[in-house]
């Protein structure tokens, strides 16, 4: 129905039998601990609201009323054009039920007519059910495996990731520090090495302490070890007996 330009949904209500046994105070009370629910009370009724949704003019659109009197409930609620009749029953029903086990102790239902009309509702669900229907839902429900499959392989190779860049970041740091002490290593030139042994050896009576000589210039034992070799293959150098 189109009301100065706008979309006003079907509404449904029902009645079913019930009975006071505590206050319609106390009914609002709990209500009002319920998220979004909406109460008020007065000597003969307590009213629960829930608005999902309003239209462009801010009055409700999608909402749902549970009205309780001395001996009855009223369930009106909004059923939208693009939404399942028996989808919007099913739903409300759903919210009233776990609304009445909340308040077992201040009101009493009455489960038959209660219950015929869940059966009522639930074999329209069902019969509605086509095979086309029941196939897509196979479907989704193998396609909701494999989701599920392929977010645990996501997780798995997310930590491996994190794992393979701590290992990457490690390296990185080692592959610093070898840089750093080849960088020391090459320094010197073989011709200024030989000139600071030659030194050297002026300076300490003839003789090389090789492993002072190295922790003095910042260099690897080999490395001078290395250019002794060659000092003495090229005569600067004479080994003692």
């Amino acid at each position: 129905m189109v009301e100065e330009g706008i979309i006003t949904p079907k509404v449904e209500k029902i009645e079913i039998s019930g009975k006071l046994i505590g206050t319609f105070d106390g009914i609002k009370d709990i209500a009002s601990k319920v998220p979004f629910y909406a109460s008020s009370s007065s000597n003969d009724s307590a009213t629960i609201a829930m608005v999902e949704s309003r239209n462009i003019k801010k009055q409700p659109y999608l909402f749902y009323l549970f009205i309780f009197h001395p001996n009855t409930i009223e369930i009106i609620y909004s059923i939208p054009n693009d939404i399942s009749e028996t989808m919007r029953r099913a739903f409300v029903l759903r919210n009233l039920s776990s609304f009445l086990s909340s308040i077992s102790d201040l009101y009493e239902i009455d489960k038959n007519t209660f219950l015929q009309y869940v059966d009522s509702t639930l074999d329209k669900l069902l019969s509605g059910i086509s095979l086309n229907y029941s196939t897509l839902f196979n479907k989704y429900d193998s396609l909701l495996s494999e989701y599920r499959a392929i977010k645990r392989l996501n997780i798995e190779l997310s930590a491996s990731n994190r794992n393979l860049a701590l290992q990457s970041s490690e390296l990185s740091e080692e592959n610093k520090k070898l840089n750093e002490i080849l960088t020391r290593l090459q320094k010197y030139s073989d011709e200024s090495l030989m000139s600071m042994v030659e030194d050297w050896i002026m300076v300490h009576g003839s003789s090389i302490d090789i492993e002072e000589f190295a922790k003095t210039y910042n260099l690897t034992p080999p490395r001078v070890e290395d250019i002794l070799d060659k000092m003495v293959s090229k005569g600067y150098l004479e080994m003692r007996e």
